[in-house]
């Protein structure tokens, strides 16, 4: 076909179209703006998080050092510990999560960090200092996770160039 025969064509197919008639008002709809929800949603979440805190979980202080060993642990392998000896093979960073994901994050992280056979990893867990009055909401939880755990053979506060008090080295079970 020609182009002069496929305009005809069209124009015989559209030669009964009308356009149609609208008013120019655009309908208002009433919602809340989406943030709103969000924040509703957040602060029940932070509400939730900060009544489930306990006693030991308030007594960790933003520039504390953290230190654990469980039983049969040397003191001189803790000593290796503290002074950064041990070669750490793999690192969590929890800088934005919640309490929830980073009990999720390290569950995990340790779960495969044992599966790999790694002895020694680091977690930096921060300093609290977004967490307002409520102290170091993240350093508190993994300090009493650590200690529950049973790959976790000892852990302590890292050396101010792999983060200070802000991170921490633990020494797995192999």
């Amino acid at each position: 076909m020609h182009d002069e025969d496929e305009k005809k064509l069209f124009r015989a197919a559209v030669r009964d179209v009308r356009p149609l008639r609208h008013s120019r008002q655009v309908p208002q709809r009433s919602r809340l703006p989406a943030r709103a929800a969000l924040r509703r949603a957040d602060d029940a979440r932070v509400l939730a998080e900060s009544l489930d805190l306990d006693a030991t979980d308030l007594e960790v202080e933003t520039g504390e050092e953290l230190s654990y060993r469980r039983n049969g642990v040397p003191e001189a392998a803790m000593r290796r510990l503290r002074r950064g000896l041990y070669s750490r093979r793999d690192e969590l960073d929890l800088h934005g999560m919640t309490r929830d994901q980073a009990r999720h994050a390290i569950l995990g992280f340790l779960a495969d960090a044992c599966r790999r056979g790694l002895r020694c990893v680091r977690i930096v867990h921060g300093k609290g200092r977004g967490s307002g009055g409520r102290g170091p909401v993240l350093k508190a939880a993994v300090n009493r996770w650590l200690r529950r755990h049973d790959a976790v053979r000892a852990f302590c506060s890292a050396r101010r160039p792999d983060g200070g008090t802000g991170a921490i080295y633990v020494l797995l079970d192999t």
